[in-house]
Formats: C-alpha cells, structure tokens, sequence
C-alpha cells in the first residue's frame, strides 16, 4: 500500500477523525453524561484553553460525532451530546483502552503514577 492509498484507508481517516489532543477526553465526557454546557465540559477538562476546546468540538461536530444544541434562554446556553454515528465508536474506544490495559500496562501504570505524584498522593 503507498502513501495515497492509505491516505484514503479506513483506519486513517478514523483515526484523522479522533487525532487532536483533546478528543478522545471529549467524547469520553459525552459518553458518559447524557449532555454537558459547554462551560461544564471545559471545567471537566483541565488546562485545556476554550478557543481549542471550541476548535476540537466544531471539528467533532463538523464529522458528526458530537451535535451541539443551542437554547434560546438568556444568556444562551450551548449543550453538546453523543451522536448516533458517535455512539457506534464506543466498541472501538472501549476496545483500544483494553487494548492498552493489556499490552501497554507499564504505560497505563506509569501515567497513573504520574497523576498521583502531581496530585499529592502516594
């Protein structure tokens, strides 16, 4: 396979589609809450800056992963949910953390640490 062909292929599109530091951490956050304000979702995901947040989501959006809501309340609010289509990648994400459970759990552990030592804990 040369470089156009896999430019093309189903894994590199899917994985162009979940590419960005920050998706994978979105879609785990509206997958597991029926919807969020963008504002919540934001306070959900530390150190992450709203104009990349925003990037991020209109880009899941705009590959129809996420649907944003907006209501007509003042000041407006603005909600984010699961699509369908982004319902369907939940195998595929559960099975990729498995995946990296079993044959990266140095890795795994390693960053688990990590969050500990920078939270305090040991």
């Amino acid at each position: 396979m040369n470089y156009t062909e896999f430019k093309h292929c189903g894994l590199n599109v899917a994985l162009e589609v979940l590419s960005g530091k920050w998706k994978p951490i979105i879609l785990f956050h509206l997958f597991h809450q029926e919807e969020i304000r963008f504002t919540d979702l934001w306070r959900n995901i530390p150190r992450v800056a709203k104009k990349v947040l925003l990037d991020h989501l209109k880009q899941l959006e705009a590959d129809g992963l996420i649907v944003r809501e907006e209501r007509q309340v003042f000041p407006p609010e603005v909600y984010y949910r699961i699509s369908e289509k982004g319902k369907a990648l939940g195998p595929a994400l559960a099975a990729l953390e498995n995946w990296a459970n079993v044959h990266a759990a140095a890795q795994v552990q390693d960053l688990k640490d990590k969050k500990k030592v920078a939270n305090g804990q040991r």
